[in-house]
């Protein structure tokens, strides 16, 4: 029961920031529609994902270092290397120096938020789109816009040569494990 009620307080409270503004009934942030809305939306939210956001006995993810590191995450490392993707599919493009193909890779990390911020990284990536996950392992397969030449699934170990967004990973774990 505590997953789920911490979960529906911090889907509502993320809901109630976003929608701030959007009436003035109510400390004149909200309308009673939006905040009835808002913990209709929580309610659901909690109860879909109570199990991922917030398992028992790891309350990891409310501590609030965690979420600025998440807010700082998405400013600054991912921008970054979002970036340098939009300029490398920019020169592909206009060259046409595409090798598309589909790569597996193993990113190392043990939670399930932690493989699903890393596969959103990549699909959110331009070039890259995580096509599926493989539960046991927790190994990513990735299509990706420019394959290397000669690469085979022994040399994709090293992933830094491949793709720099999986340099990432570290950012990732800081957060979710």
């Amino acid at each position: 029961m505590l997953p789920f009620i911490l979960t529906a307080v911090c889907a509502l409270i993320i809901y109630l920031i976003l929608t701030a503004g959007s009436g003035i009934e109510v400390l004149g942030l909200w309308s009673f529609f939006e905040l009835y809305a808002g913990f209709i939306v929580a309610l659901v939210v909690g109860a879909i994902s109570e199990k991922f956001f917030i398992k028992e006995g790891s309350l990891r993810m409310l501590n609030p270092f965690r979420w600025l590191l998440l807010v700082f995450y998405c400013i600054f490392p991912f921008f970054i290397e979002m970036t340098k993707a939009n300029l490398d599919v920019a020169y592909r493009v206009i060259t046409g120096k595409i090798r598309p193909g589909i790569i597996r890779i193993s990113p190392d990390l043990k939670t399930d938020l932690g493989i699903l911020l890393m596969a959103n990284s990549i699909t959110l990536t331009p070039g890259t789109l995580t096509v599926d996950v493989d539960e046991k392992s927790g190994d990513l397969f990735i299509h990706v816009l420019n394959l290397r030449t000669g690469v085979e699934e022994k040399d994709i170990a090293d992933e830094k040569d491949i793709f720099s967004l999986f340099n990432l990973k570290k950012w990732i774990r800081r957060i979710a494990e």
